[in-house]
């Protein structure tokens, strides 16, 4: 795992490019604090900076960026190509292989392009990656992502440069920089919480989609991109040629092809663990792990005391079961609170997934064991795991017979009462269900249906449940929210049922532009690898040919990885109502957080920076200190834009660490 950074430009910088270079790596220096490498070609203008988390292939026969035998190629690699040995053999066989140096990764992958283009070698490439390739005698750029984006990797022109990374942070960097905040872009983040791709929050500089690779010819001004992999084949042949076994032979599968993806992603020259918060998906990955493996697994969680957030006594309690090397830390409110200054500096643009609190804090108790981390990333999206699927399978067809008025009233009504007041109202009523089956948070549940119920159709629903602010244009000054590439998606996805729809959307969107983003992110903080087992392609294109019915089969989500899991983890130490991996940002912003959150929403303050209109920002918060309405999520997008705008583009000392620390 690394960063890479690099530009390709006229020679006006033949005298500083090496040093431009090195500048774009130094400020991702926590993706790879083990080495750096700078390579750079002043005739044609290219450079290419590295820096090296060390994981496979220890030595220097690692070093980065890399010149392929041929002496045709130069590459900057972020990730992991878990097949390499496989590649590897492949080349020796064929007789292709180079006189081998090491044992890295990134050596196979030149070898490989090298004998079979790069369209044929990143076909058969598994793992995670971002990388840059510069064609010494084509004179051509190639940047190329993985399938499902879990290597970030952001490009763009500044004047007449291009410019490219792993994070913003490096394109800053760059003398020719002039970073731009697309309003338009600034819409989309209200909405999604996340600024979603091709788009970032600077006009002009975008992320490369996963499973695709930009070729750009500089000295013609051309670029082209070209997909090695499509996720609408993918869902489109799955609901054609559906899984035709039976159930069990689904569950069998599916526990193949995660040993499968495990057998590959466990190999480390470093230690490695896995994060277990005792759900379904972490658990699975966990104790597949363990099955594997003739020593106890390490595994992390992060605890918190406040009731309907703390998953942590779940985890433990597996990782008993399973004999793993468990490690648990109870967060405080303070130390939780603690990495809110942080959160601007550690992603490259906005983002306001509360959950980033929680990820960055189990992220840093596993880095003080560990190297690599395997987490349970992905269950939800490719087996029908969230609540919204549901929602829009089973409820649908009995709401759409209720009048749109009625329901309009109902809604209404359930969301004029405050969520602690329906907490209060219900606790007696929820304690006499079986304690695996109490929910959490009721009233933040009830509220979420509430705002369903008022959909006039099935269509809105998914738009609905992923909106932070429903109408982000009436927020945002001068903003008109884009349309994203995958809103207008092939026919034969449109007649697929609306849960598998909008699984679709969320593998394309919500997965990687979020919680991938805020996994790499939150990892490489702190110098991290993670790595996402669940997310392997061929594990992803299986899952998508299990119909419906085996992904939600006797009244359960997710019913084949609870099959799995079953195997080796008893029932009751995994059955429980879903909860979200977060932090109670809520009760939060009207204590502790609040000195903060006022002066970043001051109302003169916004009308003087002008991004958005202070009205409904200011109503949001009157509503959310009177606990008329729970607006966490809608302030938390305006709070972590007005945190990050402040890090990056005010003049003045941010305020916003002793804004918090006042209060402690």
């Amino acid at each position: 795992m690394c960063g890479i950074a690099g530009f390709i430009g006229h020679t006006k910088h033949r005298e500083t490019g090496d040093l431009i270079a090195r500048h774009m790596a130094a400020a991702i220096s926590h993706r790879g604090p083990d080495d750096q490498g700078v390579w750079f070609d002043p005739a044609a203008g290219i450079a290419l900076a590295h820096r090296r988390l060390s994981i496979v292939d220890l030595s220097t026969s690692g070093h980065q960026p890399m010149l392929s035998a041929s002496g045709r190629w130069v590459i900057v690699f972020n990730g992991e190509i878990y097949n390499h040995m496989v590649l590897r053999a492949r080349l020796d066989q064929a007789g292709d292989a180079p006189s081998w140096r090491g044992h890295c990764d990134t050596e196979v992958l030149l070898a490989a392009i090298d004998s079979w283009g790069i369209k044929r070698t990143l076909k058969q490439c598994v793992g995670m990656f971002a990388f840059a390739l510069w064609d010494r005698r084509e004179r051509t750029l190639v940047l190329g992502r993985d399938r499902l984006g879990e290597k970030p990797l952001y490009f763009g022109w500044a004047h007449r440069t291009f410019l490219f990374g792993s994070e913003l942070s490096a394109l800053k960097q760059h003398p020719d920089w002039k970073g731009e905040i697309d309003r338009d872009a600034l819409c989309l983040f209200l909405r999604h919480k996340y600024v979603p791709a091709p788009h970032t929050i600077y006009r002009g500089i975008f992320k490369l989609l996963p499973a695709s690779y930009l070729t750009l010819r500089f000295d013609e001004k051309k670029q082209t991109f070209e997909t090695f992999w499509n996720a609408e084949e993918v869902a489109a042949r799955g609901a054609q040629r559906p899984f035709q076994g039976d159930p069990a032979t689904a569950v069998d599968q599916c526990d193949a092809l995660l040993r499968q993806s495990l057998s590959a992603q466990m190999i480390a020259d470093v230690p490695l663990g896995a994060f277990l918060s005792g759900g379904i998906d972490s658990s699975t990955v966990v104790a597949l792990m363990q099955s594997m493996s003739a020593r106890p697994v390490r595994t992390f969680s992060i605890g918190f005391n406040e009731e309907g957030y703390d998953e942590a006594r779940h985890a433990k309690e597996v990782a008993h079961h399973l004999g793993t090397s468990h490690t648990e830390l109870y967060v405080t409110p303070n130390e939780a609170m603690s990495v809110v200054p942080r959160l601007p500096s550690l992603y490259s643009e906005p983002f306001a997934d509360v959950s980033q609190i929680p990820t960055f804090l189990v992220s840093e108790l596993a880095r003080q064991y560990v190297t690599v981390s395997l987490s349970g990333d992905g269950g939800d999206e490719l087996f029908s795991g969230y609540t919204r699927y549901h929602l829009a399978d089973r409820l649908w067809p009995y709401l759409s017979k209720v009048p749109h008025g009625l329901r309009r009233t109902f809604s209404n009504l359930a969301r004029r009462i405050p969520p602690a007041h329906w907490d209060s109202a219900l606790r007696h009523l929820i304690r006499l269900l079986p304690a695996h089956m109490q929910p959490q948070l009721v009233g933040d549940k009830i509220h979420k249906a509430a705002k369903i119920v008022d959909i006039g159709d099935a269509e809105d629903i998914y738009r609905a449940l992923v909106s932070l602010w429903q109408h982000p244009n009436e927020i945002v000054i001068d903003g008109e929210e884009p349309v994203l590439p995958h809103a207008d998606a092939r026919g034969d996805l449109q007649i697929m049922e609306p849960a598998r729809r909008m699984m679709f959307l969320d593998l394309v969107g919500y997965l990687p532009d979020d919680i991938l983003t805020k996994v790499d992110r939150a990892s490489m903080a702190v110098g991290l690898e993670c790595r996402v087992p669940l997310l392997d392609h061929r594990l992803v294109e299986f899952t998508w040919a299990l119909p419906l019915r085996l992904l939600r089969r006797d009244g359960q989500s997710k019913w084949p990885l609870r099959q799995v899991l079953n195997r080796y983890v008893p029932q009751h130490l995994f059955e429980r109502p879903k909860m979200g991996f977060g932090v109670p940002i809520d009760s939060w912003l009207r204590g502790p957080l609040k000195d903060w959150a006022e002066t970043l929403l001051d109302e003169q303050r916004l009308a003087n920076e002008g991004f958005f209109h202070p009205e409904p920002i200011r109503r949001a918060w009157r509503a959310h200190q009177e606990g008329y309405r729970n607006m966490q999520h809608e302030l938390w997008s305006i709070l972590m834009f007005q945190a990050w705008h402040e890090l990056n583009h005010s003049v003045a000392d941010p305020i916003l660490e002793p804004a918090i620390s006042a209060r402690h």
